[in-house]
């Protein structure tokens, strides 16, 4: 098995360019570029060959530009049991997330549209592995005893549809809306998605700003 570049001799010297090539690159993505091995190179100053040995490709480099979000929940240990509530502490904080790292985000979806259909999920950008989903059937545990027809998987799966940064980049970008107001309306749809699948299994709907 190939050993990588920085994982030997000077490590860490090799560490430090390492970083010095990732900072380059997230600069140059919060200033709206998607940038090149040799765009990181220049603007760290560091030599172009010296990069490429360890970002092979602009695709490595922007994979290993994107934020490691590893949190296996959104909600904390005194999260409350409502699955309103939870549901609404879980979609505040994906929006907040967009907002801190949408450029991020934007290169990994533009990422995720150019690679083959049958990319393995560990080979694809951190946030493009289906880990919201998780968050969100996290905030719908509650439903797994009060609700157990509801396949809440599925419910995890459309309301994901309506606040991923796909739904983000068509509302600011297409629909023109703040992001304040994309915010909101990712949250107004959760619930509402909430609420229709409750009233399908018996509970009344109830509106929620």
């Amino acid at each position: 098995m190939a050993v990588p570049y920085e994982s030997t001799g000077r490590i860490r010297q090799k560490q430090r360019t390492r970083d010095a090539l990732l900072e380059a690159a997230r600069s140059l993505l919060e200033s709206g570029h998607t940038p090149t091995v040799e765009q990181s190179a220049d603007a760290a100053g560091i030599s172009r060959t010296t990069a490429y040995r360890y970002f092979p490709s602009q695709r490595h480099l922007l994979l290993a530009a994107m934020p490691t979000i590893d949190r296996p929940s959104l909600l904390d240990q005194d999260a409350p049991d409502d699955v309103h509530a939870r549901l609404d502490l879980v979609i505040a904080e994906q929006t907040e997330i967009l907002r801190r790292w949408e450029p991020q985000l934007r290169a990994a979806l533009r990422l995720s549209l150019d690679q083959e259909p049958q990319t393995p999920r560990d080979a694809r950008p951190v946030l493009r592995q289906g880990r919201a989903i998780e968050w969100i059937e996290d905030a719908l545990a509650p439903l797994a005893e009060s609700h157990p027809h509801i396949d809440r998987r599925r419910l995890a799966v459309a309301i994901r549809a309506g606040c991923g940064i796909e739904a983000w980049v068509w509302m600011v970008d297409i629909a023109a809306v703040s992001r304040t107001e994309a915010a909101t309306l990712m949250r107004e749809s959760a619930q509402a998605l909430l609420a229709a699948a409750l009233a399908r299994h018996g509970e009344p709907s109830r509106s929620r700003r």
